[in-house]
């Protein structure tokens, strides 16, 4: 394996994860960076025999595959025909909507600001072990990226340029792009990215200038923010009749499910006290935060389940499960039966009246 090979699945700063994890993400996602070397003039077929792949398993929704094949994947690319900042280049052949969920949160943001935001709270919806954090504290506003390879970083960063500067109709310029790796063509990379890059920084992300932070996106479609939120207010009516303080934190825990800030220290600051005070509390009404938690859960992922435009690895993670095992115990626990077998039961069923 080639030394840029290395940096395609190698990174020096790692989401932390326990041993016996895998990160996996969706076979969907792959389609979208396979789709994009076929443009650049890659022999795909080629491609994806080499790592054990089919096309054809690329278009199931509720396939997921280890981030490791990804990485794979790009340095038999590499090794095949070596293109400078593949990455960049696998970004620029990238649609607005090729990722139709995270980036329908991102479009229906009204500005460049809010959609770093959704970017921040949605990323763990499809398993991608990479992390958005904006800093708003600092001029011009840093927004962090952590991933396992540079590879991760470089494409992250660059699909929020090139997309944040198309959806404000070209007016978004970040102040420049930082990255904690030697870049391949830095000159290259600052010609499409429209600002300056910066290699071996001691950070990963992009500056954003706050005007710019501020500019409107030209697109606004509130479908699935509207279906979000539908779904909130359906399982707040579905949930066990609660009172007092358990009543304002099933209300609070509702709101932030899909969202995924469902810690305890988050609902407390929200109503205003301490986790401490909020857990004795509960406990004088006789229930725990985590079965609240847990009602909340099983309620969400009732509804989505039977939201046919969601893939079951997407519900995982807006009802809080990073991997989906968990969630299919869990999933099974609750209901008695599978995901699978419970989606099947709902189209069996038919739309309600």
């Amino acid at each position: 394996m080639t030394a840029y090979a290395n940096s395609l699945t190698e990174g020096d700063t790692k989401p932390a994860r326990n041993a016996e994890s895998i990160w996996t993400a969706p076979a969907t996602e792959l389609r979208v960076l396979v789709n994009a070397l076929g443009r650049l003039g890659y022999n795909v077929e080629t491609l994806l025999t080499s790592v054990g792949l089919r096309d054809v398993e690329l278009n199931d929704p509720d396939m997921r595959i280890p981030c490791e094949t990804y990485g794979m994947l790009l340095c038999h690319a590499q090794q095949d025909r070596f293109t400078p900042n593949l990455a960049l280049e696998l970004a620029r052949l990238t649609p607005m909507g090729a990722y139709p969920l995270l980036d329908y949160l991102v479009l229906t943001s009204d500005t460049v600001g809010a959609g770093v935001e959704q970017l921040g709270r949605y990323f763990r919806l499809v398993g991608n072990p990479v992390v958005v954090t904006a800093h708003e504290d600092v001029e011009p506003i840093r927004v962090e990226i952590v991933a396992p390879a540079p590879f991760s970083v470089e494409y992250v960063a660059s699909l929020m340029v090139l997309h944040f500067r198309n959806e404000t109709d070209g007016r978004f310029v970040a102040a420049n792009v930082s990255f904690r790796h030697k870049l391949d063509d830095t000159a290259g990379f600052e010609r499409v990215i429209g600002c300056p890059a910066k290699s071996t920084a001691s950070w990963n992300g992009v500056s954003i200038p706050r005007e710019a932070w501020r500019l409107s996106l030209r697109r606004r479609d509130p479908v699935l923010r509207q279906v979000l939120e539908t779904q909130a207010n359906d399982i707040l009516a579905r949930l066990p009749p609660r009172t007092g303080l358990a009543l304002e934190v099933q209300r609070a825990l509702t709101a932030r499910i899909a969202a995924g800030e469902t810690r305890i220290g988050a609902i407390a600051r929200q109503l205003a006290m301490s986790g401490r005070t909020l857990q004795r509390r509960l406990s004088a009404e006789g229930v725990s935060y985590q079965e609240l938690l847990e009602d909340a859960r099983k309620e969400a992922a009732g509804r989505f389940i039977s939201e046919p435009t969601l893939a079951i690895g997407e519900v995982a993670y807006l009802v809080g499960y990073s991997e989906p095992a968990p969630f299919h115990r869990a999933f099974k626990r609750w209901y008695g039966m599978t995901p699978e077998a419970f989606r099947q039961k709902q189209r069996a069923r038919g739309p309600s009246h």
